[in-house]
């Protein structure tokens, strides 16, 4: 698909007046799918009527009538509630959603004796969600006397469902939970052709990945054509979100089409810089709408997103492009920070490393208005972290190097890049204080946790690829070697790990937590981002057509009303 090709570009790390051939890592990266289609977007079409904003907040105020309302059938409460945080919109009533959960979880009875599989599950799901940390052994009582699954749930295709996404909320030692999901896997995919279309649709969708792994944007926009069909289907907050999503969907138009016109006009993708994946689009899918998609932190996705577009020109330019003389030039530059430094550096990288400097410095005077300055020092470091890590890489592909898997992990979980877009994405987060992102920076488990699944997840679906065209060792690689095993074996194991990295991110939701659960929700949103686009393939790569799907549906097509 790519080898290593020749470039007559000069190589400026030797004697400038020599004009000499340079062999380049070049990949073969397709273009851009999107052309200018974004950045094209009218201002105009994307203004928001006056009496879409006056109807929405009408509707918002029936919703909160509703969901304040008393019920005699906690069931009722939990299934507003969980059609609320599908729909998208439960960032509009995070208190009055907390403080009942709050009260469901101090009232152990209320379902706790009920034989309904279905609550009991929901019940467990959505207080887990919360961060309350309720007892698995609550399904216990569906278990017969020798420690099975009794016979009479097996035809509960509702409760079963309800059972098997509960049981992605488990933490390490969770037996019965690790039980409950090989039980409700297996039935859901022995009943599933023998179901009516719609509830096999529900089914085979939850089998492809479960409501804890799906981004929240994507669950959205699938779950307005299946609320509808829901027992508990209510018109005012099926509406409500309809409106919520388009007039959202407009501002992140906005947002995407200012970014692809940075992208084109300002870094010069890819008409200067032709060797980097042209993918400003999916980018912003990914990793900028991704982590969060409400209106209060647009100016967050912003600044994350011209930080982003730099670092994955930058990503390329050490992986793709760049010999290793030139890289560390490169890396020696980012360390010193230093507006001197560009003119010590070849041609083609002076563009990019302006680039940084200028976006960075776009940041200081954001972060000087807030009061929040620091927020820039911690940009930088985990900029230079990764250009150090990504330097290690080079180093090891041009000595051709086998870290050992321990090794390799430790700068790989850096290179990733995981870790820089937990930290960037706190800069539009107003409370993000010091102690927050010290918190980032000190490799906490749910970190940690959500970095592994990045890093495994990648590996397992691009190893080959990158194999083609000379890239460095894959963690398969030094997996195999050093423990003398099959492919085979070692994907496997990686995908123990990925299970277990999982549950440490659900731990680290548990209350007492080290920070508030805002935070954490911005890590467990990369981690959603990295099952969506590193499940079967490397789709950020290679754009899928899950990936143009998924564009279509949040970036270009509104919810018909």
């Amino acid at each position: 698909m790519s080898l290593l090709t020749v470039s007559g570009i000069p190589s400026e790390t030797q004697n400038p007046s020599c004009i000499s051939v340079v062999k380049r890592p070049l990949a073969t990266f397709h273009p851009s799918i999107w052309g200018d289609h974004f950045i094209s977007y009218n201002s105009k079409s994307m203004e928001i009527p006056s009496e879409s904003l006056e109807k929405v907040q009408r509707l918002k105020e029936k919703v909160q009538s509703l969901l304040m309302a008393p019920v005699d059938d906690i069931s009722q409460k939990l299934e507003l509630i969980d059609a609320i945080q599908r729909l998208g919109v439960s960032y509009h009533f995070e208190i009055e959603i907390d403080n009942i959960l709050q009260q469901i979880h101090n009232k152990n009875d209320d379902t706790g004796d009920s034989d309904d599989l279905y609550t009991v599950s929901l019940r467990f799901r959505l207080l887990r969600q919360q961060g309350y940390n309720t007892p698995s052994d609550v399904f216990s009582k569906f278990k017969d006397s020798e420690g099975n699954f009794k016979e009479s749930i097996i035809h509960d295709v509702r409760g079963i469902l309800s059972l098997y996404e509960a049981s992605h909320m488990g933490v390490r030692g969770e037996d019965i939970l690790d039980e409950a999901l090989h039980f409700t896997t297996t039935q859901l995919k022995s009943m599933v052709s023998n179901l009516n279309p719609s509830v096999a649709a529900q089914v085979r969708r939850a089998l492809e990945r479960p409501l804890r792994k799906w981004m929240p944007r994507l669950e959205a926009r699938h779950y307005f054509s299946t609320y509808p069909e829901t027992a508990s289907f209510n018109e005012v907050v099926l509406n409500f979100a309809k409106l919520d999503f388009n007039i959202l969907q407009r501002l992140h138009q906005k947002e995407v089409s200012e970014l692809s016109r940075r992208w084109k006009e300002d870094l010069g993708v890819p008409e200067k810089i032709s060797y980097v994946r042209d993918r400003v689009v999916e980018l912003y899918f990914m990793w900028i709408l991704g982590p969060y998609f409400e209106p209060q932190y647009s100016q967050g996705r912003m600044m994350l997103g011209k930080v982003a577009s730099v670092v994955s020109i930058m990503d390329d330019t050490y992986d793709a492009y760049g010999t290793f003389e030139e890289l560390k030039l490169f890396t020696d530059a980012i360390i010193r920070w230093d507006n001197f430094c560009i003119e010590q550096l070849p041609e083609y990288m002076k563009s990019t490393y302006k680039a940084l400097l200028d976006v960075t410095k776009e940041i200081e005077e954001e972060m000087s208005k807030e009061g929040r300055i620091y927020g820039l020092h911690y940009t930088k470091e985990a900029i230079k972290r990764l250009a150090q890590a990504y330097l290690i890489e080079a180093k090891w592909m041009k000595e051709k190097y086998t870290p050992t898997v321990e090794e390799y992990m430790s700068n790989a979980l850096v290179t990733g890049g995981y870790s820089t877009l937990v930290t960037l994405s706190f800069l539009g987060m107003g409370d993000a204080t010091k102690e927050v992102y010290e918190w980032a920076c000190g490799n906490p488990k749910i970190v940690k946790a959500a970095e592994t699944i990045c890093r495994l997840m990648d590996d397992l679906v691009s190893a080959e690829f990158e194999k083609e065209r000379g890239h460095v060792v894959s963690a398969l690689d030094c997996y195999m070697k050093q423990h003398g095993v099959s492919k085979h074996e070692a994907e496997e194991e990686f995908k123990k790990q990925i299970v277990n990295a999982w549950k440490d991110i659900n731990s680290d939701f548990l209350k007492p937590t080290q920070v508030p659960k805002h935070f954490l929700d911005r890590v467990l949103n990369l981690a959603r981002v990295m099952d969506f686009v590193y499940k079967d393939d490397d789709a950020y790569t290679n754009v899928t057509q899950v990936i143009v799907d998924g564009i279509t549906s949040l970036l270009v097509d509104p919810v018909p009303i």
